[in-house]
């Protein structure tokens, strides 16, 4: 069985060459059959020439194109490759190479995908906003799947090569969670394992800023319940339309029972707007729910 160690890498030099050199160090000392993969995503900086000099391969971007064309990069860099096992980690060595076996040792005793997760191990720091949105996105990941996932943003994952070839990443914003969800819901055998995630040195090129992240965090929680849970998320949205249209209309009614109605035109055109609104909402979201594809 061959595993395929890969890392997204974007202008990090400073970083990569350790955590090679670490990889190496853990594998070597194991019966698997390993080769590492860099997917240099543009990078203006020695990345790519670390990563070779460290006998990784490496496939590069010409520009940088984001986590998500990466990831979908590593997945069928790999699959060329004839791995069987892939194993996901970050450059920058907030991950230990020594937790690379445990999620091997999963994934060996039968499981399918295996996520490292930081919040059933040890964390050294990581900022209370990020904290914050993690552990959102982990409920979210948790109700859509109804499997309870504890850390569904994690970068240190691994993954059979079945789970590369049936489940297409088709999201350019929350790739990490859809692979989760859609290997769960199409009957992949999903665990956690504790992992170590140590504080990063220097600023984390994933956020720009806590007022950034606060905003990404917010608008792919709603594409999470948008692509993969449809009729509670578009009938929520009717639902709640609808309701304000019944306090209008409840207005109307107390008008009419003591000063009367006289006027307030725009108001019961707001009304009727809200209300077919709402409806064709709550219509959409079941029509979206009998439509959409795992």
């Amino acid at each position: 069985m061959k595993t395929i160690i890969t890392i997204p890498a974007y202008n990090e030099e400073k970083s990569l060459k350790e955590v090679l050199e670490s990889i190496k160090a853990v594998m070597n000392k194991t019966d698997y059959a390993y080769q590492l993969l860099v997917v240099n995503d543009g990078s203006t900086d020695n990345t790519a020439k670390i990563a070779k000099e460290a006998g990784a391969t490496v496939v590069s971007h010409a520009k940088n194109l984001g986590l998500a064309t990466t990831f979908r990069t590593e997945i069928k860099t790999c699959l060329s490759l004839d791995a069987s096992i892939i194993v996901h980690t970050d450059a920058d060595g907030q991950y230990h190479a020594e937790d690379i076996p445990k999620l091997l040792a999963a994934i060996k005793s039968g499981n399918d995908l295996v996520l490292g997760s930081r919040f059933q191990g040890t964390i050294e720091w990581m900022p209370k906003l990020k904290r914050f949105g993690n552990k959102a996105f982990s409920y979210i990941i948790s109700k859509v799947s109804n499997q309870r996932i504890t850390d569904g943003q994690t970068g240190f994952r691994a993954f059979t090569r079945k789970v590369a070839e049936d489940i297409d990443i088709i999201s350019n914003f929350t790739y990490t969670q859809e692979q989760v969800i859609r290997a769960i819901k199409q009957g992949f055998r999903v665990v956690e394992v504790p992992v170590y995630f140590a504080k990063r040195d220097g600023k984390s090129k994933l956020m720009r800023s806590p007022f950034h992240y606060a905003i990404s965090a917010w608008v792919n929680l709603i594409r999470l319940y948008r692509d993969f849970d449809p009729l509670k998320f578009f009938v929520r949205i009717g639902i709640i339309l609808i309701s304000i249209s019944f306090v209008i209309g409840f207005y109307f009614i107390y008008l009419h029972f003591t000063s009367g109605i006289n006027g307030h035109l725009g108001l019961l055109m707001l009304m009727l707007l809200l209300f077919v609104a709402g409806f064709q909402t709550v219509i959409f979201g079941f029509l979206a729910d009998m439509n959409r594809k795992v």
